[in-house]
């Protein structure tokens, strides 16, 4: 196997940001790479109660895989503006879409499934406060913050821009706090033999949830608001 930069003490967002398909990884050992990116591998996986060695081989396998391609797709290669209408377009479109579509999905399987399987009200109810959380939180942005770094509020941009950051990071732990108990209801998103097609569907659906948001966020943490703490 060709041998990767990877090692114990490396942050976690890090790997992430120089080896994407480690994302993929660090989800199934439920180690949170965007609002807790800062922490190194080592510390995560103690967290975890996963053996790190068992982790960077599965990371290194993640990155054997990787597929070429004809250019490289690397966010922090984007000016700030491209940078924020891919967040938009990627991430916000993809949230408006599927939160409307699964907060309704999931009352139905609750209702259908719950003799079956009582945490599926704790599903609904999870993924109900998700979407409550974040749809203004997107519209904050785009209204606010946003426009805020690309320098489209004058001379108030400074302290609209602490104001929203400060904010935006409280959000984003609330988030990653309901996630955590949303793959916990979920039973890490598995589905039963006995699973209708619209059970099947809801799990398959918060799993993209889950795996679209940790991405989202990790973008504007990692990638998005570093520039602005340069300064």
């Amino acid at each position: 196997m060709e041998d990767v930069s990877i090692h114990e003490r490396q942050p976690v967002a890090q790997i992430v940001l120089d080896h994407p398909e480690c994302a993929s990884v660090f989800r199934q050992h439920r180690i949170d790479y965007c609002c807790r990116g800062e922490q190194s591998l080592d510390e995560a996986c103690r967290q975890r109660e996963v053996g790190v060695g068992e982790v960077m081989e599965e990371l290194k396998r993640a990155i054997a895989t990787r597929r070429p391609v004809s250019r490289p797709d690397d966010p922090r290669l984007l000016d700030t503006e491209a940078l924020i209408e891919r967040i938009v377009r990627r991430h916000h479109g993809f949230l408006r879409e599927a939160l409307p579509f699964l907060v309704p999905l999931a009352k139905k399987v609750a209702r259908v499934h719950g003799a079956h399987n009582a945490h599926l009200l704790d599903v609904h109810g999870y993924i109900e406060e998700l979407s409550d959380l974040l749809l203004p939180h997107l519209d904050r942005e785009e209204e606010v913050l946003f426009p805020a770094l690309l320098g489209h509020q004058g001379a108030g941009g400074v302290e609209t821009i602490a104001s929203e950051v400060a904010s935006l990071h409280e959000d984003h732990l609330q988030v990653a706090e309901l996630l955590e108990r949303l793959r916990n209801a979920a039973h890490d998103f598995t589905v039963p033999e006995w699973a209708c097609t619209s059970y099947t569907t809801l799990m398959r659906e918060l799993s993209a949830v889950e795996a679209d948001v940790f991405a989202h966020v990790h973008l504007e943490n990692h990638v998005l608001l570093p520039r602005y703490a340069r300064g």
